[in-house]
């Protein structure tokens, strides 16, 4: 079990890296870093943001509300910045991480970092009981996503659904 930093230290740092153009993240006590994504990922990332709605016909009573690239604060103290987080309801309009979970998280794998987002994120995710994971590594166009009963493995284009009643797509 590793320590948790404090909220100010960690603040800093975070500052620190995105200086640098690093992205840090801490799951379980694993701390990651990643060099900022480039043009492509950004933009498969706004794509996939834009195509966020609601399903027709669904009862559930998800706003669908999704954010790219903002920060999520876990019960555990682990922190992230998925690519795509939606949520039911819309968060406060702050400075601060999320500390509520979303319903579904997107990662877009970039290059050189897919452990990051299948062997560390994906399960982390699960674990903290997010319903729907998705993993989008467009180098293979492979999609996976995964819930509490099983992961699918799907190839992009396709589009989604997701339990809170939200869709998107996953592009090219």
């Amino acid at each position: 079990m590793s320590a948790q930093p404090e909220p100010g230290l960690l603040a800093a740092a975070m500052r620190a890296a995105e200086e640098s153009l690093i992205k840090i993240e801490m799951a379980g006590g694993i701390t990651t870093w990643e060099a900022m994504p480039g043009p492509k990922h950004q933009r498969l990332v706004k794509a996939i943001d834009a195509s966020v709605q609601r399903r027709q016909g669904s009862e559930n009573n998800c706003g669908c509300y999704s954010f790219m690239d903002v920060t999520l604060r876990f019960p555990d103290g682990s922190f992230k910045r998925p690519d795509v987080a939606i949520y039911w309801r819309e968060p406060e309009d702050d400075n601060n991480a999320i500390d509520f979970l979303p319903e579904v998280v997107i990662e877009v794998v970039s290059q050189g970092y897919e452990a990051k987002d299948l062997q560390i994120g994906l399960p982390f995710y699960l674990g903290q009981g997010i319903k729907d994971v998705v993993v989008y590594d467009p180098s293979t166009l492979v999609v996976l996503h995964a819930r509490r009963d099983g992961t699918k493995r799907l190839v992009a284009p396709v589009d989604l659904q997701f339990e809170c009643g939200c869709t998107c797509t996953i592009p090219l």
